[in-house]
């Protein structure tokens, strides 16, 4: 299978270059009724778009919408929903001369070995350009999750080298704090912990001036989750949740809850001890720590769900880097193309996707067979 689509119920198939006509999603299994416009998919697309800041690719992309089906009068109609957004600035000369030689850290070794022809313009289906495709299905995702059980999910920069914010709870994290500073301007990258943005920034500018990249964390939180979405075994939700994370390009590592701290842990310490509260008459058990970041037996325990992402360096550098051409010769490689020093300011509303995608896609499995006990 060649692995363009993801999903079950909720199932997304994407397709489109860096450098081709444009990004195609479609998304298969929305219910009926759900308001959807063009402009529901431009805040996310603006948030995920290159050109926002200094701190990014300035290829210069207006990534305007197209929704091409499944929508009639200003709402889902059950069928494949079709989302179209073109490339408008394309500059395949920069990739001129590079199309025989393998840059380091791409997937132009692995494509062509796999294939025997690659698309060297910008990467062509290993760029993440290809992303704009899922941001734009993770929009439809995040309007089912929000209508069935209030659902919610926010990604922010949590690190960047080695600076790491401090976010003690991270479900109370907003959207503004991400989007926003305090006076209002930009945070251009979306961390919420503003003691530790202007370092950030400086880090970032600095690899920038330097020719570099720098790699960081993300973390992504899901709220309002109800208990009981996943299944026991292959499907558990923190499966599904890991191989969306890792599909994405540069993600070299997923974690949820304490992640790899459960390591030097005693059981006494790790495990979160169970309480009991009523309301309206009814009885809801829940834990007085969430160490297991949500899930248990990989099934949803209403608690917020919370994963970080560990994002490598862009491997474009405008530097110098040695390499091999395609027959094998010592070469010199420079990428002259527009990239970002640093993913992490545009990878929240990317993670965030992937993350509602699963959801949608899990609530969605869980209400055909449980029928009555779904939320």
């Amino acid at each position: 299978m060649a692995g363009n689509s993801f999903g079950v119920a909720f199932r997304v198939t994407t397709a489109g270059e860096s450098h081709g006509q444009g990004n195609l999603v479609i998304v298969d299994g929305c219910p009926p009724g759900i308001e959807l416009s063009e402009e529901d998919l431009t805040c996310d697309l603006n948030r995920r778009r290159p050109g926002q800041s200094p701190l990014v690719s300035q290829r210069n992309e207006p990534d305007v919408p197209e929704i091409l089906s499944g929508v009639f009068g200003g709402v889902t109609t059950g069928t494949s929903i079709a989302i179209l957004v073109r490339n408008a600035d394309q500059r395949s000369r920069d990739y001129d001369d590079i199309k025989d030689v393998f840059r380091p850290g791409h997937a132009d070794f692995t494509y062509e070995e796999k294939y025997g022809i690659r698309d060297f313009r910008g990467g062509g289906r290993a760029s993440a350009r290809e992303t704009v495709a899922r941001v734009a299905a993770g929009t439809v995702a995040k309007k089912l999750i929000a209508l069935a059980f209030g659902g919610q999910v926010l990604g922010y920069t949590r690190q960047i080298g080695p600076i790491a914010a401090q976010i003690p709870e991270p479900e109370r994290v907003t959207l503004e704090q991400v989007e926003r500073l305090p006076d209002g301007t930009p945070n251009i990258v979306r961390c919420p912990d503003l003691k530790v943005v202007p370092a950030m920034i400086s880090l970032v500018d600095q690899v920038r001036r330097e020719q570099d990249s720098i790699g960081g964390v993300a973390e992504i939180v899901a709220s309002n989750v109800p208990p009981g979405l996943g299944e026991p075994i292959f499907d558990k939700l923190k499966a599904d949740l890991g191989k969306a994370l890792f599909s994405l390009p540069a993600v070299l590592g997923v974690e949820y809850g304490i992640g790899f701290r459960c390591a030097t842990s005693r059981g006494s310490d790790n495990n979160d001890t169970f309480v009991a509260t009523s309301e309206d008459g009814r009885v809801r058990v829940s834990t007085s720590t969430n160490r297991h970041g949500g899930m248990l037996g990989g099934i949803s325990t209403g608690m917020p769900i919370v994963l970080r992402a560990a994002i490598k360096p862009t491997s474009s550098l405008p530097r110098p880097q040695p390499t091999v051409t395609r027959t094998g010769d010592p070469a010199s490689v420079r990428t002259l193309g527009r990239h970002d020093p640093c993913l992490l300011p545009r990878f929240a509303p990317i993670g965030e996707a992937m993350v509602a995608i699963v959801l949608a896609d899990h609530f969605l499995r869980w209400r055909g067979q449980c029928g009555q006990r779904a939320p």
